[in-house]
């Protein structure tokens, strides 16, 4: 298959694994990051994380829980649809009162936010490897801001059913540290 294919094919799985949860329970999977995936997030670092679309892994009870720990959390933001990816201050994981409606339309920080750089970057994905192995979006927005920042840990969340034996990739795929999904981490990977 070619990673276009693989796309809407795991993209049809991610639908129906979600869908199939209620609600109340695709928060619940991913309430608080398991203690291994802790050993991967050194003290005060700088959390970035995503706003999900309805089918993709949540990630804001993590915020909440990282944002309770101390740490200061950061969101993609991008100033149109052809800018590059940005990181910027998400101060509000509760009542999300400092995001406004992005050119893709999700959330994101407003633009006078502060620019900042994750230390550890939570990834949605589309599919990946018990590797470590990512497929993302498409846009590739995340495979540069790694290409920019080597030394970022980047973790995958990612429901069961997008777990694949392989992934075609190219000299310009980030490979993850880590994946977690709500049954198993796999990973660290070095």
């Amino acid at each position: 298959m070619t990673k276009d294919e693989l796309r809407k094919h795991l993209r049809i799985t991610r639908r129906e694994e979600a869908t199939a949860l209620p609600e109340n329970m695709r928060t619940l999977v991913f309430m608080r990051p398991p203690a291994p995936l802790l050993e991967l997030v050194p003290e005060g670092a700088m959390i970035g994380l995503y706003r999900a679309n309805p089918y993709e892994a949540p990630a804001a009870s993590y915020a909440k829980f990282f944002f309770e720990q101390g740490y200061d959390l950061a969101l993609p933001r991008f100033a149109d649809r052809g800018a590059a990816m940005h990181f910027a201050q998400f101060s509000d994981p509760f009542g999300e009162s400092d995001l406004e409606t992005g050119p893709f339309g999700l959330l994101q920080p407003m633009a006078d936010a502060a620019a900042l750089e994750p230390r550890v970057l939570f990834v949605p994905l589309v599919g990946f490897t018990a590797e470590g192995a990512r497929l993302g979006q498409g846009g590739g927005h995340y495979d540069r801001w790694l290409a920019d920042h080597p030394d970022t840990t980047a973790i995958g969340l990612a429901w069961d059913g997008q777990r694949v034996d392989d992934l075609p990739t190219e000299a310009h795929d980030i490979p993850l540290a880590a994946v977690v999904t709500p049954t198993r981490i796999y990973g660290p990977f070095a």
